[in-house]
């Protein structure tokens, strides 16, 4: 066995560029961050149930996440199987990644692509607003780090930062605010 340095990036090595519903998000294993990829797949279903699968997170909180996105935000996933995704093999049961959720799926719905250098942090409300996440500095740090250019946060935890970052913070207070930044919602 050797240790890893750093797990970012290696989790983040064979991300593509520009695929439609693909987002990085940070998530924190004890008390380091890590950052990892969502994948997110929409087609139509050729059956009378649409279908959903996760592989990583809560099938129950995807479950949530995609009755937010279609009633906040008016994506008609009804007749859409949709499967989720955390590349590696790793399971996170954390709301921080509630944003990366809402964008990854609907970027795929949408077939449009989230830029790279892009990172979404915030847990998603029951009425599509953005709520703060804890440990939100380490979080950014390490996107910093690991050169991305943008982080979508929740607006309240953008107030509260204290250092100065290189990268462009952009905080949301909901998930349509998230969405029109990104181009999935005009």
């Amino acid at each position: 066995m050797c240790e890893i340095n750093n797990p970012s990036s290696v989790l983040l090595a064979e991300k593509n560029e520009n695929v439609a519903g693909s987002i990085v998000v940070a998530s924190i294993e004890g008390t380091r961050p890590i950052l990892i990829e969502l994948q997110a797949l929409t087609t139509t279903s050729m059956f009378g149930m649409s279908r959903r699968t996760a592989n990583g997170i809560d099938y129950n909180r995807l479950t949530l996440l995609i009755a937010v996105l279609e009633k906040r935000a008016g994506v008609p996933l009804g007749s859409q199987d949709v499967y989720l995704n955390i590349v590696g093999g790793i399971k996170v049961n954390e709301p921080a990644l509630d944003l990366g959720i809402i964008l990854a799926v609907s970027s795929s719905y949408k077939n449009i692509s989230i830029p790279n250098n892009t990172i979404a942090i915030g847990e998603v409300g029951l009425t599509g607003e953005v709520r703060r996440v804890n440990m939100i500095e380490k979080r950014i740090k390490e996107a910093e780090k690991l050169g991305f250019k943008k982080c979508l946060i929740p607006e309240s935890n953008k107030k509260l930062l204290k250092d100065n970052y290189k990268l462009d913070i952009i905080g949301v207070q909901n998930i349509l605010d998230a969405m029109k930044y990104l181009g999935l919602k005009k």
